[in-house]
């Protein structure tokens, strides 16, 4: 329990500052600083909430980054999923900085590169077990269960103690490419002595063990067995084990495979590429040759297991692909639960294809899904192997991280000694001492089709202010030397109140902006915005008095 033997000088003090991931499920990146050394652990994002209107997607402010870039030496991936690689590409964009990772990870990763014509010169893949340095850090890589292959947990040997990252990980004693997680080496470093945990906290509230992938095998083989049309499985498309085993039943039950969504098809095919995933020759088909075959001898694989209104099974769901039509008949299996703000956009979806005539089967209980994260005993085992001095949840919401202090403090970790904190929060350690030491600049970034940041949070307020009460909009021709009107007011609503039904509603507002005008017909008018701004609150306060609605209210004003 004593952190670590430093290694070197210890006049400087390492920081730990979570850019995103912590009190939240997404957008994981977290920054290790030793001196003038930076090393970033992932690069991710997240996916928009419901009150997010027109966001495509959210990612880490990056801003410190920036601040900071001649010193940033490397990215580290710990795996290939979205919320931990997605918004790399923007990051790269800013530094020309090497990024380590499986080839997994990597091979996800290039394609995006690519596809926004950035270079991935500096994309180095590593293997577990591999240790390198970079600046003041000795960094290594360590196998770990999850439901992407490849996946690492990562330490940090720095020269005031050991920092271990466990990653997104679980213990599966029967892993589906028989690779386990290290716990040999995770006890090594725990005998070594470790400064500071971070542990993934996902599923830190749920008791006991986390059932192994292959028991979903055994659920597909039930559903396979008993299906007498089409079988279309949607899950993640970065769970590289779940497709195999998909892809397994369909050769044990004869049926060829067809992929759908621009991520699946990548997918598979760079996973098969590099030996991620075995597919025999002649079982994976173009989608227009499905009509070729008897309908209970295909598999459709395909994504928007989240309920995502672009991707492949919203399509489906509401009669819009252009090349796959839902039959009566066929047997949706959605192997995956929701994350946290997409359970009702899941729902709607699991609705819609109901009505269409379609078996749908998702709930846990089908065995269909099993999570990639550690429950309680599991996070217990790695607390103790590790034994840290310091421990930091993360990877969670709030409750979550809670529920990981109560197992940490349960097996022998100071609860003084569990730091809690927040996206932005500096972390800062010698090696006798660990304390919240400050804040630097977090916070979201959206992302709107090609905008990144443009959109801020006055924007996604005008958004809900016009999805909840629409806009009223008033339009009035003005002589601005004579400061006389010489046509309107005209009004036009969108999304408020339809005019031709609220006839008396207008005029009553047509005469309010009348009684404005008329203060400022005395001459000329040298500022618009004084006269926009008492239209706007005359005729706002007149709207919310007669209808308890408020409107985005545009003045605009023609100058003749």
């Amino acid at each position: 329990m004593n952190g670590g033997v430093p290694l070197k000088n210890t006049t400087e003090k390492l920081s730990i500052i979570p850019l995103g991931g912590l009190g939240e499920i997404g957008k994981n990146m977290t920054v290790f600083r030793y001196g003038d050394d930076i090393v970033v652990m992932d690069s991710g994002l997240a996916f928009p909430e419901d009150d997010m209107l027109g966001i495509d997607l959210v990612i880490p402010d990056m801003s410190y980054l920036v601040e900071n870039k001649d010193k940033v030496r490397a990215v580290v991936i710990t795996h290939g999923h979205e919320d931990h690689i997605g918004s790399l590409f923007y990051l790269l964009r800013q530094m020309d900085v090497p990024v380590y990772g499986s080839k997994l990870a990597l091979g996800l990763v290039e394609g995006r590169l690519k596809e926004y014509h950035v270079s991935d010169h500096n994309l180095i893949p590593v293997e577990a077990g591999e240790k390198i340095q970079i600046g003041a850090f000795e960094i290594g890589f360590i196998r770990v269960n999850h439901s992407i292959a490849d996946a690492f947990g990562i330490s940090f040997k720095t020269p005031v103690g050991t920092v271990v990252h466990t990653g997104d990980f679980k213990i599966d004693q029967t892993p589906v490419d028989g690779k386990m997680t290290d716990l040999h080496r995770f006890a090594e470093l725990g005998d070594e002595g470790v400064l500071v945990m971070m542990s993934d906290s996902t599923n830190a509230e749920r008791p006991g063990y986390t059932k192994s992938e292959r028991t979903v095998s055994e659920a597909l083989d039930v559903h396979f067995s008993e299906a007498k049309g089409r079988i279309i499985l949607t899950t993640f498309a970065s769970n590289v084990p779940r497709l195999q085993q998909a892809i397994d039943s369909a050769c044990r039950y004869g049926r060829k495979v067809a992929l759908l969504g621009r991520s699946m098809v990548n997918v598979v095919a760079k996973a098969t590429e590099l030996g991620y995933m075995q597919v025999p020759d002649g079982v994976i088909i173009e989608p227009n040759e499905i009509s070729r075959y008897p309908e209970n001898r295909i598999l459709i694989l395909t994504t928007g297991s989240q309920g995502e209104p672009m991707a492949a099974l919203s399509r489906l769901a509401n009669k819009s692909h252009r090349s796959v039509e839902l039959n009566r008949g066929d047997t949706v299996l959605i192997a995956a639960t929701p994350i946290p703000g997409n359970a009702r956009s899941v729902g709607r979806i699991v609705d819609a294809l109901m009505k269409l005539g379609a078996d749908v089967v998702y709930e846990k209980s089908e065995g269909i899904h099993v999570s990639g994260h550690a429950s309680q005993e599991e996070l217990k085992l790695m607390l103790n192997l590790i034994r840290p001095k310091y421990m930091i949840p993360v990877h969670g919401e709030f409750r979550m991280l809670k529920a990981h202090e109560r197992l940490a403090t349960e097996v022998g970790v100071p609860k003084e000694n569990i730091f809690i904190g927040e996206n932005g929060a500096v972390f800062e350690f010698t090696a006798d001492s660990g304390k919240i030491a400050g804040k630097v600049a977090s916070g979201k970034i959206f992302i709107d089709g090609l905008g990144v940041g443009d959109v801020g949070n006055i924007v996604i307020r005008d958004r809900r202010q016009l999805s909840q009460d629409g806009v009223f909009i008033v339009v009035v021709t003005l002589d601005k030397e004579r400061g006389c009107v010489l046509d309107g007011p005209d009004i036009v609503s969108r999304g408020f109140v339809y005019v031709r039904d609220a006839e008396a509603l207008i005029g009553e507002a047509k005469k309010i902006v009348r009684t404005v005008l008329a203060r400022s017909e005395n001459g000329p008018i040298t500022e618009w915005a004084p006269l926009k701004n008492a239209i706007r609150d005359a005729v706002g306060k007149f709207l919310f008095a007669k209808t308890g609605r408020k409107p985005m209210i545009l003045p605009i004003i023609v100058d003749i």
